[in-house]
């Protein structure tokens, strides 16, 4: 099995190029969200670490953002419980489809929460920041304050592209994005592992 990996900045289009593949994905924004509504055990841990904050269950993602906006500390204890959880279901993830050709992880922190393995097929999005922020804008919910508070506990965009196998530039032309996909697809499934630009 064959692990591609997507990492890249918040709306660069991560989430619509690791669809695109056709293989099983895997969307740790996703497996959050679900973890959020359904453990109680973590709802329990949080409020107790953070009890200005956090007061109902299924968790609040207002309480969170809340936290997050008063201290960037905050954020590092709601990860430092959440991330252990998302491992576990990736590892299920992992060993639920280990006889398929490929899968597809898309997990925000990959670099920084040391998922990284070296056979890994790794893709970093590259798209223009002025792109990125226009559609960000149009994401219900979207909180500049927490998505800076993000950017800080963020390895560089500069060592996530160096670290990556192939740069796929994202200029959010459908038709052509699914072309390069295509193409990038094909030297995967090949096994070829030298680093390309598209």
């Amino acid at each position: 099995m064959i692990r591609i990996v997507v990492v890249g900045e918040i709306g660069s289009g991560k989430s619509y190029v690791s669809k695109s593949f056709g293989f099983p994905v895997f969307d740790a924004d996703k497996e959050v969200q679900k973890i959020y509504k359904t453990n109680r055990q973590l709802y329990l841990k949080l409020k107790k670490k953070l009890p200005n904050f956090i007061k109902s269950f299924p968790l609040n993602k207002k309480e969170l953002s809340k936290s997050i906006i008063k201290d960037v500390k905050n954020l590092k204890i709601i990860s430092k419980l959440v991330h252990p959880i998302v491992r576990g279901n990736m590892k299920t993830f992992l060993k639920r489809n280990v006889k398929k050709k490929a899968v597809v992880i898309d997990v925000p922190l990959y670099f920084e929460n040391k998922i990284f393995n070296k056979n890994d097929f790794i893709i970093y999005i590259q798209a223009k920041k002025s792109e990125i922020f226009k559609r960000l804008k149009l994401r219900k919910g979207f909180n500049l304050k927490i998505y800076k508070q993000l950017k800080k506990i963020q390895l560089s965009n500069e060592y996530k592209r160096k670290k990556s196998t192939i740069c796929l530039k994202n200029n959010f032309n459908k038709k052509r994005l699914k072309n390069t996909i295509i193409m990038i697809k094909y030297k995967i499934l090949k096994n070829e592992r030298s680093n390309f630009r598209y």
